[in-house]
């Protein structure tokens, strides 16, 4: 679930790292084991441990999927003491909230020494690959074959099919093989008499759905947009300054908000926007997601940052070359994967968010939120779409990013 996150954060650094140094221990006849352990991490460093902090603070909020798979977790914990017993379910916020905050000690004390994960510089580099060898190649690709399977492709198939039961869940009609029993109804259903859809038109025609849709769309593109701009220039900023004390201040700060479990943070915004006055509105949930996701955006732009050797900017800075120029005409186009990442981790985030969002509006405001709607209501056919829908979006976003700007999520180590 959050192999995404290493995928985007750790591949583009990979992407761009000149492999010299590995390529002059190959001719000291070092093993492969020691350039990986001596050379390779110890130049992701930055990457691999930001990557860790995000996974834990995603994993330690969840409450969707431990929700639905019927697990207890501190999440699901918290939820359930917080309709009674406020004053624990405080006490595991904390609990959650510390775990997050050990974690960021260990990043900042391992981050501020002078060691340099400087791997792209203004002298010659260059990227070569790894050669796996018969055997590894085949059998890593049948692998990653069977995990894409049954992690993406069985989901997919999965949530298309029970759009065509008459009855979602109900597979008896595979015993006898007869296909007649499929049914179209749940998508092409325009009238509202049906029997089973409880007063709901299909799916390519219910307004309600596609307004939900809309929503969601449009707290998409301002989080990415403000998330992703605030933590390019954090990024930026603490790269360069990182051995300040203020820059870490501001670095710490920045991440804070991710260490926050997404419940407790929706409380918050539901008590923020009730009191002012802008609860059940967009501006409420773009303010909450803009403030959850800095840290994705500020992350992916400190990595790629702290890969930049300062010889990169010295030529423009000698000809007066101003910063928004040097940020547009040099930084951005060397590191377009990495910062790409930090706008596209917030969009993809926000597209699927359920726990931070859900007490900000009604269930009917964003897609997310009426997918539980009508998983509540047993319309298991109507959540099954909406996924649907929400995925295929999620890849027709990425395949058009991919071919306007050349950065997609199946290019963060190299892909094609």
């Amino acid at each position: 679930h959050y192999a995404p996150f290493a995928y985007l954060l750790i591949g583009a650094i990979f992407r761009n790292m000149d492999s010299n140094l590995e390529e002059a221990a190959v001719i000291l006849n070092t093993p492969k084991r020691k350039i990986f352990t001596k050379i390779t991490l110890p130049m992701i460093f930055p990457a691999v441990l930001s990557t860790i902090l995000l996974v834990f603070g995603s994993s330690m909020g969840s409450y969707p999927v431990p929700h639905y798979l019927k697990l207890t977790t501190l999440s699901t914990k918290y939820v359930q003491l917080s309709v009674r017993r406020g004053g624990q379910a405080s006490i595991v916020g904390v609990i959650m909230m510390l775990f997050g905050v050990l974690i960021l000690l260990v990043n900042q004390i391992s981050t501020k020494s002078r060691k340099s994960y400087t791997t792209v510089t203004g002298k010659s580099g260059q990227v070569s690959q790894v050669n796996l060898g018969v055997f590894l190649k085949y059998f890593l690709g049948i692998v990653l074959l069977i995990i894409t399977f049954f992690t993406s492709i069985y989901p997919l198939i999965s949530f298309a099919f029970e759009t065509f039961l008459p009855n979602p869940g109900d597979y008896s009609f595979l015993i006898p093989g007869s296909s007649t029993r499929l049914t179209t109804k749940w998508w092409i259903h325009d009238g509202k008499s049906e029997a089973g859809l409880y007063g709901q038109a299909g799916i390519l025609y219910n307004k309600t759905i596609w307004n939900g849709f809309k929503g969601t769309l449009i707290v998409a593109v301002f989080c990415a947009l403000f998330a992703g701009t605030f933590g390019l220039l954090i990024g930026y900023a603490v790269s360069k300054n990182r051995r300040s004390k203020f820059a870490n201040y501001v670095n710490n700060v920045a991440f804070l908000p991710y260490l926050l479990p997404a419940l407790s943070m929706g409380i918050a915004f539901f008590l923020f926007g009730s009191a002012i006055g802008i609860y059940d509105t967009y501006i409420l949930v773009i303010l909450a997601g803009t403030i959850k996701y800095i840290p994705f955006a500020s992350r992916s732009a400190l990595n790629s940052m702290m890969q930049l050797s300062n010889e990169i900017e010295e030529a423009a800075l000698i000809q007066n070359t101003p910063w928004h120029k040097r940020m547009t005409k040099i930084i951005i186009p060397i590191q377009k994967a990495a910062i790409i990442s930090g706008f596209l981790l917030p969009f993809i985030t926000s597209v699927r968010e359920l726990t931070l969002f859900m007490l900000l509006v009604n269930q009917s405001k964003l897609s997310t939120t009426l997918l539980d709607y009508f998983d509540e209501m047993g319309l298991y056919a109507f959540s099954s779409g909406i996924n649907l829908m929400i995925i295929l979006f999620i890849l027709i976003v990425n395949l058009g990013l991919n071919k306007l700007t050349g950065a997609s999520l199946d290019r963060g180590i190299g892909g094609s």
